[in-house]
Formats: C-alpha cells, sequence, structure tokens
C-alpha cells in the first residue's frame, strides 16, 4: 500500500514537471537569457555592431553617476514616485471603501467610471492630457474664461506644471486600476466584523483605521510594490505627453534609457544596459523594503 502511494506521488510529481517545464523554458529563454545578455552589454562600450568590453570594465557604471541628464532623469523619476504613489494609493482604497458601501446605489456604475480611465491606451490618454493643457487647450479656455488666467498659460512649456500634469495624468490613470485590488480585498472581510465595532462604539474614522487598514495590509503591500515598480520605468508619459521636456526638465530614465538605446541616432547599448541595471537593483530593493515593512510575522 505504501509502495502504491509513492507510486501515485511519483506519477504527481512528474505529471507537475511536465506542465511546468514548457513555461520554466520560455521563461528562461525569453527573459533570463536577455537579462544575463544584457548585464554582459552593461560592461562593454562602443556602437553596435563593433562592441568591446570597456576599459576600466566598470566605465559605464562609473560614468553615469557623472552624467548630468542622468542624474537629472533620477531627480524626476523619483519626484513622481514620492508624491504620485502615496496620494493615488490613498485616493483608491478612499474610493473603495466609499464604494464598498452595501447601501450604496448604482454601486456597479460608479465603480466602471472610476475604473475606465485604466481600460484607456497609455498613449491615448497622454495625447488627451497633452490637448487638454495645450496653450490653446480646454483647461486654458477655461481658465481664462473664468478670469483666473488674464491670458493662456504654457502648461507643458513650464517645467514646474509640465512636472505637476505629468503626476496628475498618472493619478487619473492608475487610481482605479489600484481601487479594484482594494475593493476585492474589502469585499473579502465579513461585514459583521464592522457590525460587532459599531456596537462597541467605534466610529467611521476608528474603524477604517483599526480594521480595514490592516485587514488590507497585504493587498496594501502589493499595490505598493507595483505603484513603486511602475513609476520606476516611467516611459509613455513623459515621451508621449512633454517629449521630457521643456529642456529635459520631465524627462524619465526609462526615457533617457530609450534615448541611449534608439533615440537620435545614438545606439550606445553599453552603458543604457548599465542604466537598466541600475533601475533594475533600485526596483528589487524598494519591493524587499516594502516586502520587509510588511510582513510583521515573526
Amino acid at each position: 500500500m505504501k509502495a502504491k502511494k509513492m507510486s501515485v506521488t511519483a506519477k504527481q510529481r512528474r505529471a507537475g514537471w511536465i506542465y511546468l517545464t514548457p513555461a520554466t523554458l520560455l521563461i528562461a529563454i525569453m527573459s533570463f537569457y536577455p537579462m544575463v545578455q544584457a548585464l554582459f552589454t552593461s560592461f562593454k562600450t562602443g556602437s553596435s555592431a563593433h562592441m568591446r568590453w570597456a576599459d576600466p570594465i566598470f566605465n559605464n557604471y562609473i560614468r553615469m553617476f557623472r552624467d548630468k541628464l542622468f542624474i537629472r532623469s533620477l531627480g524626476n523619476t523619483f519626484l513622481y514616485l514620492i508624491v504620485e504613489v502615496p496620494i493615488m494609493l490613498i485616493l483608491a482604497i478612499l474610493l473603495a471603501q466609499l464604494l464598498n458601501n452595501k447601501d450604496l446605489k448604482f454601486k456597479g456604475f460608479f465603480r466602471t467610471c472610476v475604473f475606465l480611465p485604466c481600460a484607456t491606451s497609455l498613449v491615448s490618454y497622454s495625447l488627451i492630457f497633452k490637448s487638454l493643457f495645450a496653450t490653446n487647450g480646454l483647461i486654458n479656455l477655461i481658465l481664462v474664461k473664468l478670469g483666473i488666467f488674464e491670458s493662456n498659460y504654457n502648461f507643458l512649456g513650464t517645467p514646474s506644471s509640465a512636472r505637476a500634469i505629468i503626476i496628475i495624468a498618472l493619478i487619473w490613470r492608475w487610481t482605479g486600476y489600484n481601487m479594484v485590488f482594494y475593493l476585492a480585498g474589502l469585499q473579502n472581510i465579513e461585514y459583521s466584523v464592522y457590525e460587532a465595532a459599531k456596537i462597541d462604539g467605534a466610529n467611521g474614522w476608528k474603524t477604517f483605521w483599526k480594521i480595514t487598514v490592516p485587514l488590507l495590509k497585504p493587498t496594501i503591500v502589493m499595490t505598493m510594490i507595483m505603484s513603486i515598480n511602475g513609476t520606476l520605468q516611467l516611459f509613455d508619459e513623459s515621451v508621449n505627453l512633454t517629449s521630457g521636456g521643456p529642456a529635459n526638465t520631465t524627462i524619465t530614465m526609462s526615457h533617457y534609457i530609450y534615448n541611449n538605446s534608439f533615440g537620435k541616432g545614438v545606439a550606445n547599448f553599453g552603458y543604457a544596459s548599465a542604466l537598466s541595471f541600475l533601475v533594475f537593483m533600485m526596483v528589487a530593493v524598494l519591493s524587499a523594503i516594502n516586502m520587509k515593512a510588511g510582513d510583521k510575522r515573526d
């Protein structure tokens, strides 16, 4: 009987490996192999057709810390990260709490409205915001008509306002996406927990902080990691909304990496690969910090 049981276990194990092997091979070939090749490329210099090992070997990594434009792109990316991610996640959890109310009518309609921006193409929504905030766009028209501005303001031509528009666009685009995760988490919390808290005299604010937030902690950590990952790799908004301007004051790290690889006739794949691995390390470190901070197990 024991031998038969072991035989069944062995068959199940073998079947598991058979099902896993194709996906594992595809991931290894399509993801891990290019990553290893990119790591080797980050230690090389020269054009794509005539690449050679850098001298010294870490020359590309040394160069990036002397590159003023990269430092600017790094600062811009972290500015978007620090401002946009907390606002977006707070709005998402508040909207999820509001739309999880069992007495609210037309919940499906409101949830769809909040989620719809997420279904919009990245390029499309960037172009929409670009037209809205253009010098002769709708926003300028409204502000001038209301008497707030005397004349049209160049939102996308001013560094501070251009950065603010990117942040507003990111919040508009991704708040609904994160709200869906929080909404799913809230629906897994038994309503009797809230009723018990209400009987004990807890008001809405205390219930939110003492019950909702602790029970949603795994979801909050997950959305924070995804948001940090996405913001550090921010590309479409910088390219399509502001083109990195004015004068590269809104350029992001991914946009700068693209420019070094394919932009303006440059094909510096060695330096671009080194920059990419720095972004990879930042994503890994920040994700590890979030996971450690969110894991309260002994």
